[in-house]
């Protein structure tokens, strides 16, 4: 197990990999458009070398469904990479788009294949959370016990369009009180401020992913000096307000180096129960670790 503060564990709530076959021209169309530089090619075996090289025991893969025809496909990879998780640490959740006719029944098979959770994505799915579509899916992971991690707040590829505001959230938590809703970027990225007004309230757990530096930039001088990330205690001020308890330790590897991610959280003020929970135990919980 993963050496640390007192802790038995370590799990990366929210990391992405894509298909040998697509990888590298993938992450490069994505590190142009959002100016950071990815820290591994995105493959399954860097990701794999990336958590040895950190010290992690489990990440779990967020796969999103750009298109309604991908869905099956990621389900069914999902179950397959699934089967193996204990040789190699890496988990997948599941996805659904919310064009995708049969959701309801993809739904139900994502339960039957024993993943644990889905993963949307309301800037890339081009619909706001909290609308209709979004909502009835949700109603239905709801009733199955699946938790839903979704993107919350602006995007760093697509600036100013925010699809998952803390509102938004809100209104799902009033809507589906018995969902596990697990908003990444600290609930809502650069959306902090109402984070913290609107949600500390409610039962959202939100994950670390990033939300922190060190992220690095590309050398293309785009925006440079923007406080775009939170402070050390600027995250210790929302790890007091919303309790350990409710936050899971996610990266968004590749776009942070999952090592030095790990070794930020070593150094910050955390206490001992503090940094466990984040670390690992919040994720074994719900991972059923």
């Amino acid at each position: 197990m993963a050496a640390g503060i007192g802790i038995h564990m370590i799990a990366d709530i929210h990391t992405h990999t894509f298909p040998d076959r697509i990888a590298k021209r993938t992450i490069d169309s994505l590190a142009s458009v959002a100016h950071i530089r990815p820290s591994t090619d995105a493959t399954a075996d860097s990701l794999y070398a990336s958590m040895k090289k950190a010290g992690i025991d489990y990440s779990l893969v967020l796969p999103v469904a750009t298109k309604p025809s991908q869905v099956e496909k990621i389900n069914t990879t999902a179950y397959e990479n699934n089967l193996k998780y204990k040789d190699i640490g890496i988990i997948s959740a599941g996805a659904i788009h919310p064009d995708y006719e049969g959701w309801y029944e993809e739904l139900a098979r994502v339960k039957q294949l024993g993943l644990k959770g889905i993963k949307l994505h309301p800037v890339y799915q081009g619909y706001d959370l909290d609308g209709v579509k979004f909502m009835d899916i949700m109603k239905r992971c709801a009733e199955l016990g699946l938790f839903v991690i979704t993107h919350a707040g602006d995007d760093i590829g697509y600036p100013g369009a925010v699809h998952c505001s803390p509102e938004m959230s809100l209104h799902v938590t009033e809507e589906i009180p018995e969902l596990t809703l697990i908003l990444a970027h600290m609930g809502g990225w650069q959306n902090w401020k109402e984070v913290c007004e609107k949600l500390v309230h409610t039962n959202v757990l939100l994950d670390t992913a990033f939300s922190l530096y060190p992220v690095h930039r590309l050398d293309d001088h785009w925006k440079e000096d923007e406080p775009w990330l939170l402070t050390n205690e600027e995250f210790m001020e929302m790890v007091n307000l919303f309790g350990a308890d409710r936050i899971l330790f996610g990266t968004d590897c590749p776009w942070a180096d999952q090592a030095e991610y790990t070794e930020v959280f070593r150094k910050l003020p955390l206490s001992k129960e503090q940094y466990t929970k984040i670390m690992g135990e919040n994720a074994a919980e719900l991972l059923s670790l």
